[in-house]
């Protein structure tokens, strides 16, 4: 399937795709979005995206003069709460295969003076580009649901990892109670796709592949087997709000 035919089909069946295409078709729609996206953000999850990202980089241990890379950056939310913890002469990358999104990060980074600290690169998840152990901490905040192989970027994110390295991926999950489970499909797929439409103004069908992407993405212990089997050793989750979204942390 081409770039030109993806628009065609519906976002619930991108979200069952794999490789090229899917990346394409996600791509296209995240671009489409990137103005809007810390706002739409920040109105869907109710406020509660900031906070769970908080947590999320709560979980990277403190380093002096260290290395992080934020994989999925967007515009840029993980990178900026990695920073203070890389120490003074740290060093923060904040990478994303959307120029877009970066686009809006290098804005938050800019605004911030740390221009020095996080630089801002786009790279595609799969293939990062970096040395072997490279890295004390990699992160990622609902991204791996996006990429085409969820395999092979888990691997390449242990690749880049020093030993004894950690990384803490955050994203949507299955939630614990059924009756939030029910309350959590109504507004993903009904209330969801309406405010992308009505409010956000969404014509891509990004608020339809969201949700759809989070039904196809392995719950909490699902991944982590991926992250097992990948070779990360102390592996857990946390879950927030109920498991409608995990925090996974594993160690190299």
């Amino acid at each position: 399937m081409t770039e030109q035919q993806a628009p065609d089909v519906s976002a619930r069946a991108i979200s069952t795709w794999s490789g090229s295409a899917r990346e394409q078709a996600v791509q296209r729609m995240f671009t489409a979005i990137a103005g809007v996206y810390d706002l739409n953000n920040t109105l869907l999850s109710f406020g509660l995206h900031s906070h769970w990202k908080t947590i999320t980089a709560s979980y990277i241990p403190a380093v002096e003069q260290g290395t992080a890379l934020d994989v999925g950056a967007g515009t840029a939310d993980l990178a900026l709460l990695l920073e203070p913890r890389m120490g003074v002469r740290g060093r923060v990358i904040a990478s994303d295969l959307n120029h877009a999104m970066l686009v809006q990060g290098l804005k938050k980074v800019d605004g911030k003076g740390l221009t020095g600290k996080i630089t801002c690169l786009q790279a595609n998840a799969e293939h990062l580009g970096f040395d072997d152990d490279s890295f004390d901490a990699v992160t990622t905040g609902f991204c791996m649901r996006n990429v085409g192989n969820l395999a092979r970027a888990v691997g390449e994110i242990r690749r880049v990892i020093k030993p004894g390295g950690t990384f803490a991926c955050l994203e949507f999950s299955r939630p614990v109670f059924g009756w939030l489970r029910a309350v959590y499909d109504w507004y993903s797929f009904k209330l969801l796709p309406w405010v992308g439409t009505k409010v956000a103004r969404d014509t891509t069908g990004v608020y339809e592949y969201l949700p759809a992407s989070i039904r196809t993405f392995p719950d909490q212990e699902r991944l982590c087997q991926v992250l097992r089997e990948a070779g990360f050793r102390e592996v857990f989750y946390k879950n927030l709000s109920g498991g409608i979204v995990a925090i996974h942390v594993a160690r190299k």
